[in-house]
């Protein structure tokens, strides 16, 4: 999996490509934990992610407490397959999702 950050200000864009799962999610976990000190948006753009597990899902959802005490957090660009899964978890109704 590849991880693309991109920074402005408080503002923290971060592009996911390819698998998030048991495998990949320590990774996101690990970026995610260094560098959302002082993040107040969190946006992750999921167009290049084919697939999540539900270790992916665990990250995501943490990610989404942190950003609820501090900001925000939307996810961009998911496409149908990644979709549905939020969909059979009920994780579209957790996540901002545009």
């Amino acid at each position: 999996m590849n991880i693309i950050k991109k920074e402005n200000g408080d503002a923290l864009e971060i592009a996911l490509q390819g698998r998030l799962d048991t495998m990949t999610a320590p990774q996101l976990e690990q970026e995610l934990k260094s560098c959302l000190g002082g993040v107040k948006e969190l946006t992750l753009d999921l167009e290049g992610l084919e697939y999540i597990s539900s270790a992916g899902l665990r990250v995501l959802l943490s990610a989404q407490k942190q950003m609820n005490r501090q900001g925000s957090m939307k996810l961009v660009h998911v496409n149908e397959i990644v979709k549905e899964i939020f969909e059979v978890t009920g994780f579209l109704d957790i996540l901002t999702i545009e």
